[in-house]
């Protein structure tokens, strides 16, 4: 009971602390924003602002996209991490051990006698651990390309593309100032990110 307590309230903390980065991180893409908006109306015409608002929109789309998807693939790693070692059965070992070791990394291991390992035995072993690593980098493969190929990602490119084509062909596109407003993303995490770090040095 105490136990499930202490699991809820270190969730409720991991989950405000998310939330608390991932306003952070808006509100600095939001002032950056502004600020080239202000820019643009001051210096240069509505069109150029246009063209900077389409491409930021667009390059956020992705990046969302990309957050997102990426996240569902761990997340689905995880379940079957998850599934696949309760599915384990583990002998000999207590609740103490299960909750100071929960993957069983520091148990010892079944050690071969020497007399055992004969040079077939060895060969069986290698082909043995071969086919698992190449088994696991088809896995890796497989769940890379469904975070890549997501549905997420192809929409958030199709917003992209959907802007740069509506611009051009309503000949209002400027390649500088859409170039502009793709790089308000990257730049708008590089502050968020260092911003971060200094609060976290604190």
């Amino acid at each position: 009971m105490t136990q499930d307590t202490l699991i809820e309230q270190n969730m409720v903390i991991s989950l405000t602390t998310k939330m608390n980065k991932i306003l952070k991180f808006a509100k600095v893409f939001i002032l950056v924003d502004l600020c080239l908006i202000i820019f643009g109306m001051i210096f240069y015409t509505p069109t150029w602002v246009l063209n900077t608002q389409v491409a930021f929109i667009g390059s956020l789309f992705v990046t969302l996209a990309s957050f997102l998807s990426y996240k569902k693939n761990v997340q689905n790693r995880l379940s079957n991490f998850e599934t696949s070692t309760a599915n384990l059965k583990v002998e000999d070992r207590d609740k103490i051990d299960e909750i100071d070791d929960p993957f069983d990394l520091y148990s010892e291991d079944e050690e071969i006698k020497e007399e055992e390992l004969t040079p077939s035995k060895i060969k069986e072993i290698i082909k043995e651990e071969k086919s698992k690593i190449k088994r696991n980098s088809f896995k890796n493969t497989l769940f890379s390309a469904t975070g890549f190929i997501s549905i997420y990602r192809v929409v958030g490119y199709l917003a992209l593309i959907i802007g740069f084509f509506a611009l051009n062909n309503s000949k209002t596109l400027l390649p500088i100032p859409f170039l502009i407003g793709l790089a308000i993303v990257p730049i708008s995490v590089l502050i968020s990110k260092f911003t971060l770090k200094l609060e976290e040095d604190r």
